[in-house]
């Protein structure tokens, strides 16, 4: 069974920065996919990025050249640097774990982008 524990979310204003991580712990193979997804308000959940456990990463168009999905597979961590933050990223951002077709999901952090 994997846990995965998210953090670093909080009020910004636009413009801002700031950076999530997520640690998992568990039983946890070696080739997964971690990755952040958001919802906000009313919405569907969204894909933000991901990353292999090689380091292949692919990003949602909307994030490109903003954000930036990184690992340390020491650590058994994800992170997430979000630049130039504007207010339609505020939403609630879920950490994930994929690996042998199994998926599990964190508890969430809340991002909020003020204008």
């Amino acid at each position: 069974q994997v846990q995965l524990v998210e953090s670093g979310g909080g009020l910004v204003q636009a413009g801002g920065s700031l950076r999530l991580s997520c640690a998992a712990s568990g039983s946890i193979f070696s080739i997964n996919v971690m990755g952040w997804y958001r919802q906000a308000p009313g919405k569907q959940r969204e894909l933000v990025a991901t990353i292999s456990s090689v380091g292949t990463t692919n990003y949602a168009d909307s994030v490109k050249g903003r954000f930036t999905i990184s690992r340390d597979n020491a650590k058994n961590t994800v992170y997430l640097q979000m630049n130039s933050l504007k207010p339609e990223a505020t939403a609630v951002y879920y950490c994930s774990l994929c690996s042998r077709g199994f998926g599990t999901w964190g508890q969430g952090t809340q991002v909020t982008v003020s204008s």
